[in-house]
């Protein structure tokens, strides 16, 4: 069993044991006290009824015939005159008999009275009824009933309690164990999960139906454990790209350097193999520069600092930078924007998002085709949305909802040609999402690209 099966049946086991406890002393004392008051109840009231009987007759037969009939019962009588003269008695009278019969005769009331009442420590209960005729006091009828049948009755009653106490216990026991068992077993599953996701773990699986703060708990560590495990899938897939994405260049560049430092080489071969080392170079520190910038993403350090920039100017200095390169592919890059339109953005940052979205249209558009660098103003919400929109290959549609993911490429080869190391649409989210924005994909295959960024404005 585990220790906290063992901790909270015992805390259980306690608490309830004690609850019993007191309900069973407070129902037995309960009932031994009422046993015992009707039993004085009806010593009393069987006095009084022989009293009835003197008042009426209170002669020598009347007497007698009084005591014969206590002869056979289990209580006992005594006729005295009020100077203390036996008229009648229906045994022999002992020694506690004796004791309670110089009890206060004088003082006793007309209703009668308990003479002794403490059943556990005396040999008889005891009640006196005075006898009055004609508004004079005659004697006393007492009546003694031996407190042996008392004590038995009480012994029988304390074993019964004993018995329905123990068969108690027994069910309590095992309630609690298998109540025990049942709450704790979600949580030694809980503590089995935690321990395989403190291991590395992350495929565990922590089923709990209910909706209580169990369940919920439960379905917090079962989704603790599908982002962990999804998390250690994506390390080990970004691990595994940037190596392929290292490995490359570092393999151009060696290559290359190995090839221009051999004799017999041309100038212009050397030449030649120097700048592609050179390209690979500035491929690699891009490389390293998107790293980094991802790396104070993840640290909180990537500060943006923001200013009110005028959109139109903003977007049609990119649009003149970006240009002479699209001419050359022999792609037409139109630019749109209504005058007026101001936001509070990081224009360093921003710009770098821009040229990331153009550039990526520019490679994945054909010769003779568009791509439109637009701003627009949606006042009821008072939103900018800053587009690029191309006619391009396109993005097939489940791939979208992973286009922003770090090192994700909807070109599996990673061919050079295609160029790209997918880290550009990471940090592109980033960057919007530092700016408080919002940035949506939407795209055909084989029809174009709509890359839309929703920033607050301001006037």
């Amino acid at each position: 069993m585990n220790k906290i099966s063992i901790k909270l049946g015992l805390l259980f086991f306690a608490f309830i044991l004690i609850l019993e406890i007191i309900l069973f002393s407070f129902l037995y004392t309960g009932l031994v006290d009422s046993r015992i008051d009707e039993e004085l109840a009806e010593l009393k009231a069987r006095g009084e009824s022989h009293r009835h009987v003197l008042e009426k007759s209170f002669d020598k037969t009347t007497i007698e015939h009084v005591a014969l009939m206590e002869t056979e019962a289990d209580t006992d009588v005594v006729i005295m005159t009020h100077k203390g003269k036996v008229l009648a008695k229906s045994n022999e009278l002992t020694s506690p008999m004796k004791r309670l019969m110089k009890h206060e005769r004088g003082s006793v009331p007309f209703e009668g009275m308990i003479v002794e009442k403490r059943w556990a420590t005396e040999s008889y209960i005891s009640t006196v009824s005075p006898i009055v005729i004609d508004d004079r006091l005659i004697g006393h009828v007492y009546m003694f009933k031996s407190t042996n049948s008392i004590q038995t009755m009480v012994y029988k009653l304390k074993q019964h309690f004993i018995l329905v106490g123990s068969l108690t216990i027994i069910l309590t026991v095992i309630t609690v164990f298998f109540l025990s068992k049942v709450i704790t077993l979600p949580l030694i599953r809980m503590k089995q999960a935690t321990k395989a996701l403190s291991k590395g773990d992350f495929t565990v699986v922590v089923s709990h139906r209910s909706k209580d703060e169990l369940g919920e708990l439960a379905e917090s560590i079962q989704t603790l454990a599908n982002d962990l495990n999804h998390l250690k899938k994506e390390r080990n897939e970004f691990l595994a790209s940037i190596s392929h994405e290292l490995r490359t260049p570092l393999t151009y560049v060696k290559g290359y350097a190995d090839i221009a430092k051999r004799k017999g080489v041309s100038d212009e071969e050397r030449n030649n193999y120097l700048q592609i080392i050179y390209e690979e170079a500035e491929h690699l520190s891009g490389l390293v520069k998107d790293l980094f910038d991802l790396a104070k993403v993840d640290q909180h350090s990537f500060v943006i600092q923001k200013e009110k920039v005028s959109l139109c100017e903003f977007t049609n200095k990119i649009a003149e930078k970006v240009r002479p390169a699209f001419m050359k592919k022999g792609i037409e890059l139109f630019h749109s924007c209504p005058d007026g339109l101001f936001a509070m953005i990081d224009r360093p940052r921003l710009e770098q998002v821009m040229i990331n979205l153009l550039d990526n249209s520019l490679k994945y558009s054909n010769r003779n085709s568009k791509v439109r660098l637009q701003v627009e103003h949606d006042q009821t919400k008072n939103k900018i949305e800053l587009s690029v929109i191309d006619e391009g290959i396109g993005i097939p549609k489940e791939e979208i909802p992973f286009i922003f993911n770090r090192l994700y490429r909807v070109e599996k080869s990673r061919s050079r040609e295609s160029g790209g190391s997918g880290l550009g649409l990471s940090i592109v989210k980033e960057i919007v999402e530092a700016h408080g924005g919002q940035i949506n994909i939407v795209s055909e295959l084989g029809k174009g690209t709509k890359v839309t960024i929703e920033l607050e404005g301001c006037k």
